[in-house]
């Protein structure tokens, strides 16, 4: 699984949301609820934020509705 930015992350009750991706670094935020969005930021080198991660089963992004396109 390729990591990137703003992917959702579940492990256990707790949401983990990629906020900043970079070569050796990962900041994060861990969230209880996903529709309050409120939650903690922290930052972790890559290998262990990966190690966090572990476990953890990806959220399907939510699906854009597009308007239709009147003729």
């Amino acid at each position: 699984m390729k990591l990137q930015q703003n992917q959702v992350w579940k492990k256990g009750a707790e949401f983990i949301r990629i906020t900043r991706l970079e070569r050796f670094e990962v900041a994060y935020k861990a969230m209880a609820d996903l529709e309050t969005r409120e939650g903690e930021h922290h930052v972790l080198s890559k290998k262990e934020f990966c190690r966090l991660l572990h476990g953890a089963k990806l959220q399907e992004p939510e699906k854009e509705l597009k308007p239709e396109q009147e003729p």
